[in-house]
C-alpha cells in the first residue's frame, strides 16, 4: 500500500528542504544559467511528489531575496 501524502511528505520533508537548499546554494554560482540548471535538476527527481516538495521549498527559499 502506498504511503499516504501526509505521511509521504513528513517522511521526505527534510531531504526536499535539503536538496532545495543545495540547489539553491548554486544561483549564485551559476547566475544566469541557474534557472535553467535548477529545472534540469529537478526534473530529474523521482516520484513526481518529491520533485513537487523540491520545487516549493526552492520558491520559499527564493522569497526573501525577491523582495
Amino acid at each position: 500500500m502506498p504511503l499516504a501524502r501526509a505521511d509521504f511528505h513528513l517522511q521526505n520533508l527534510a531531504s526536499a528542504q535539503a536538496e532545495a537548499q543545495r540547489l539553491f546554494d548554486q544561483k549564485a554560482i551559476l547566475q544566469g544559467g541557474w534557472l535553467t540548471w535548477v529545472a534540469s535538476q529537478i526534473y530529474t527527481l523521482r516520484p513526481a511528489e518529491y520533485a513537487s516538495m523540491v520545487r516549493r521549498e526552492l520558491v520559499r527559499l527564493q522569497e526573501p531575496s525577491e523582495k
